[in-house]
C-alpha cells in the first residue's frame, strides 16, 4: 500500500505514545471528598460506597495523612450533624462539625487545601436544600443561610467555598458577604451547571441528606438541557465565581466543553458518588477492570477540559500517575 499519511506511526511504543498525549493530566489537579461526622473512634464505611467513609474529628487525620502521602493536595468537605432543624442552623454554627473540621485540618495539615461544600441538605430536617415555603424551597430566604454559612466556613479557617444548592443569586450573596468581612481573595467554585441527577443516589446515603418529600428537580437542572447549563454558568460567573463545576462528569462530558468554550474561568468536574459505585460494583464482579475504568473516566473528564477533577478515586488516580499509568 503505498500510504503517505499513516497515523499508526505514532502510536508505536510507550514513549512516543506519551510525548504526543494531546491530553496531560497532574496530582494537584485532584480533588478529594470526605464526609465528617460527629462522634469519636468513628470510621464507618459507607454500604453503597466500598472503601469509602464517615469520620468522626478524631479519625480524620489518618485519612489525610494518607493523601498527603499519595500527593492529593486538596479536599472538598461534607459535615454530618448530630442534630437537624428546619433551618439547617448546624451549617452556619460556629462549632458545627464542618467548622471544627477545618480547624483540626488547618491546624494539622496546614498546607493541605481545605475547600468547603456550601449547602444546607445535610443540615435541614427535611432534607433539602432551603428554606421551605409550604413544600416549596424558598430562594431569596435560603440565599441568606448560604452567604452565611460560607463565611462562617471561611472564618473557620477554609480556603475555598463551593456553593452546591442550585439556588439563584446565591454566589453574588456569598461573594458580597465574604468581601465584606475581609475575605477578598477568598475563591469561590460554584456546583453552576448541576444536574437533578440519579447518580447522587449513594451520596445521599453517605450523608443523610435524602429529601423527606418530592425531589430537587425545582433547583437542580433538567438533563435534558445543555443551553440553560450554558446560562448558569455565565450568571455565576457574572456574580464573581471564580471557578466553575459540571455534576455529574461521566453523563455530562459535553457540558465540560460547553463550559469551557464559553467561561473564562476554571472549569471543575465532580465524578458522583454513583459513578464510584457503578465501578466498585462492576469490578467486585470481576465485569470490569476497577483501575482501567477509572484512569479512562478521568481522561475523558479532562479531555473534554476539565482543569480540577473532583473524585473518590483520587488516591488511586495519583497512583496511577506516579507509576505513569495515567498522566
Amino acid at each position: 500500500m503505498e500510504l503517505i499519511k499513516r497515523p499508526r506511526r505514532l502510536r508505536g511504543d510507550v514513549f512516543l505514545r506519551k510525548m504526543v498525549r494531546e491530553t496531560r493530566m497532574d496530582k494537584s489537579s485532584l480533588m478529594y471528598p470526605i464526609f465528617v461526622r460527629e462522634g469519636s473512634g468513628i470510621r464507618e464505611e459507607i454500604p453503597s460506597m466500598p472503601g469509602q467513609y464517615r469520620y468522626s474529628l478524631d479519625q480524620l487525620s489518618y485519612k489525610l495523612e494518607s493523601l498527603v502521602k499519595a500527593g492529593v493536595g486538596s479536599v472538598l468537605l461534607f459535615g454530618i450533624p448530630d442534630v437537624k432543624d428546619e433551618k439547617g442552623s448546624q451549617a452556619y454554627a460556629e462549632d458545627g462539625i464542618v467548622q471544627r473540621a477545618i480547624r483540626q485540618m488547618k491546624r494539622d495539615f496546614p498546607d493541605l487545601y481545605c475547600v468547603t461544600d456550601v449547602c444546607l441538605c445535610e443540615y435541614t430536617s427535611h432534607g433539602h436544600c432551603g428554606m421551605l415555603c409550604g413544600h416549596e424551597v424558598e430562594n431569596d430566604s435560603t440565599v441568606e443561610l448560604l452567604a452565611k454559612t460560607a463565611l462562617s466556613h471561611v472564618q473557620a479557617g477554609a480556603d475555598m467555598v463551593a456553593p452546591s444548592d442550585m439556588m439563584d443569586g446565591r454566589i453574588l450573596a456569598m461573594r458580597r458577604l465574604l468581601d465584606a468581612n475581609g475575605h477578598k481573595e477568598t475563591p469561590i467554585m460554584s456546583y453552576a451547571v448541576k444536574y437533578a441527577s440519579a447518580f447522587y443516589g449513594p451520596f445521599r446515603e453517605a450523608a443523610g441528606s435524602a429529601p423527606a418529600f418530592g425531589d430537587r428537580k425545582s433547583y437542580q437542572m433538567d438533563p435534558h438541557n445543555s443551553r440553560e447549563g450554558v446560562k448558569e454558568a455565565l450568571l455565576d460567573v457574572e456574580e464573581g465565581a471564580d471557578i466553575v463545576m459540571v455534576k455529574p462528569a461521566l453523563a455530562y462530558l459535553d457540558m465540560i466543553t460547553k463550559v469551557k468554550e464559553v467561561t473564562n474561568v476554571p472549569v471543575a468536574a465532580y465524578s458522583t458518588s454513583g459513578e464510584y459505585a457503578m465501578v466498585k460494583a462492576a469490578a467486585a464482579n470481576g465485569w470490569v477492570d476497577e483501575e482501567q475504568i477509572l484512569c479512562e473516566m478521568a481522561v475523558g473528564a479532562y479531555r473534554a477540559g476539565a482543569q480540577i477533577y473532583i473524585t473518590y478515586y483520587a488516591e488511586e488516580l495519583a497512583k496511577c500517575m506516579d507509576e505513569g499509568r495515567i498522566g
